[in-house]
């Protein structure tokens, strides 16, 4: 009884296990191409109902007061866009002495370039309870960044150039973000009494998408049959990312609790989220046509394959570590404030 109680409430964990079990199990049902369909019911669908999600649950004056707060979105975008790159390249000076193939470690270098995901970061915000307007702010914007920066930056760290198609990648994420949020903030101010009176389960929606999300990814990684690596240098690659990862939401952690850094604890969950995590839906496309015809893009490729999931795992796992955080810190902030 204990146990289905535990389950009943981990159940997005359970969710993510069960994910994963079944693309390995079966991975060609949420292949491109496959049953599923994931390049349009992924691709549109999914983020497009996230979105929409986000815009129906969030209050209007959170989104337009995010909107404003130029500090903290400098410095998701500043660390996403330029940092991350830098430090990744520095660190893979040291890597390329070792035996790793140069070609993982230069898909090391393409996820050091993407742009934050459009869902990912938003999703485990909102979960912990952050500044979700910031989380989806910096999301969208940082991914409309990267459609020109993310080029820019794989030919300043990788030479390769390519022309981007720039038009079909910026209709694409203003038809499934921007145009979602807007509908669903209009459909929120004629519903917005019943909205505050039922309380959908807003986070449980976004969450269950996210589980599609995974389960899809991990069907495309399992069922790639040009993913031929040595075991040696899979495992390594796969420690490195989540040492990469850990190192990186620490860092984005001490820098934002900083005494004089104007962020909240709310907004430091925003920015560990949003710093740290890489755009799988825009990276893979991305990586296609800036490699395209590259006879190793599979093994370039590798490392997104593995970090987008990573980013999630390990994000849902930290979630209620980040939340007790929160919470704590808050209830502190509180009793702190001086009572007039």
């Amino acid at each position: 009884m204990r146990l289905l109680e535990r389950m009943r409430k981990e159940w997005f964990m359970v969710g993510i296990v069960l994910a994963i079990a079944g693309a390995k199990l079966q991975p060609s049902i949420g292949v491109n191409g496959g049953p599923l369909k994931p390049e349009i019911t992924v691709s549109y669908i999914a983020v497009a109902t996230i979105f929409f999600n986000s815009g129906l649950s969030l209050k209007t004056e959170e989104l337009t007061s995010a909107l404003v707060h130029l500090r903290l979105h400098l410095f998701i975008q500043i660390f996403t866009l330029a940092f991350f790159p830098a430090a990744i390249w520095l660190f893979l000076q040291l890597l390329s002495i070792t035996p790793i193939n140069e070609w993982l470690l230069k898909g090391l270098q393409t996820v050091g370039c993407m742009p934050p995901p459009v869902s990912s970061a938003v999703i485990l915000t909102k979960a912990v309870g952050g500044n979700e307007a910031a989380a989806i702010f910096n999301s969208a914007f940082g991914s409309f960044l990267g459609i020109v920066v993310t080029p820019l930056l794989l030919l300043l760290f990788l030479g390769s150039s390519s022309s981007v198609p720039f038009s079909s990648i910026f209709s694409q994420l203003f038809m499934t973000v921007v145009v979602p949020l807007i509908i669903g903030q209009i459909v929120r101010r004629y519903i917005k009494d019943w909205l505050e009176r039922k309380k959908p389960p807003f986070g449980a929606i976004s969450s269950s998408v996210l589980l599609m999300i995974i389960y899809t990814t991990f069907c495309d990684t399992f069922s790639n049959p040009n993913i031929d690596l040595d075991k040696f240098s899979l495992l390594l690659i796969l420690f490195i990312i989540f040492s990469i990862q850990l190192s990186f939401m620490l860092l984005t952690f001490i820098f934002s609790t900083r005494k004089n850094s104007g962020f909240t604890p709310a907004d430091t969950v925003a920015i560990i989220f949003c710093s740290t995590h890489k755009s799988l839906t825009l990276g893979i496309p991305m990586l296609k046509i800036v490699f395209a015809g590259h006879e190793h893009l599979s093994l370039i490729s590798v490392p997104l394959l593995i970090y987008h999931p990573a980013q999630i795992l390990l994000g849902s796992v930290l979630v209620p570590t980040i939340k007790s955080w929160m919470v704590s810190r808050q209830k502190g902030v509180k009793l702190t404030r001086p009572t007039v």
